[in-house]
């Protein structure tokens, strides 16, 4: 492995524990945590609201010139989309999941779209696709606390953890 890293992005589908686990990890370690999409909707970083999914649609070029030579730690289901040195994407079994997001007050069709594209490895997939198998690191956050999964992070930033793309399947429950 290759040392600490300056920029580390933390991803995943939304109620994978992103939010939580950097907290923790900004608590515990005094790194620097950007929480993408507190600044995307604090900075009026978007293009527009999707009515539909009642959410904003970022504008990544925006984000980027606002973040500018960032170091430390980002967090969002976006974050995959920035430029770093590693990528955290913290998973959740798809049911766990659904009831993750029902029980914070997501929708019935939004959480049960959010727990279809865990299954299906989407985030993942966009990560691996864009910085390769040896910058990706998955973190089930099924049976972790939060406390666990900033550990793992801390792991990840320290490089005291292999890169670990494609270790976690959830494809049985489509």
């Amino acid at each position: 492995m290759s040392g600490s890293v300056d920029r580390l992005v933390v991803t995943g589908t939304p109620g994978t524990g992103k939010t939580t686990a950097t907290d923790r990890l900004a608590a515990d370690r005094g790194v620097d945590v950007v929480h993408l999409n507190d600044l995307i909707r604090e900075a009026e970083l978007y293009t527009e609201r999707d009515e539909e999914r009642d959410s904003l649609v970022a504008d990544l070029d925006a984000v980027a010139d606002r973040l500018g030579d960032w170091t430390g730690v980002v967090d969002s289901h976006l974050a995959h989309y920035l430029d770093a040195d590693r990528v955290a994407v913290l998973r959740c079994r798809p049911d766990v999941l659904e009831r993750r997001l029902v029980e914070r007050g997501e929708g019935e069709a939004s959480a049960r779209e959010n727990r279809e594209s865990e299954a299906l490895d989407v985030i993942l997939g966009e990560a691996v696709d864009r910085f390769g198998t040896e910058r990706v690191y998955e973190i089930d956050t099924t049976d972790r606390d939060p406390d666990a999964v900033a550990v793992e992070l801390g792991r990840v930033l320290d490089g005291e953890r292999e890169p670990s793309a494609g270790d976690v399947d959830f494809v049985e429950y489509l």
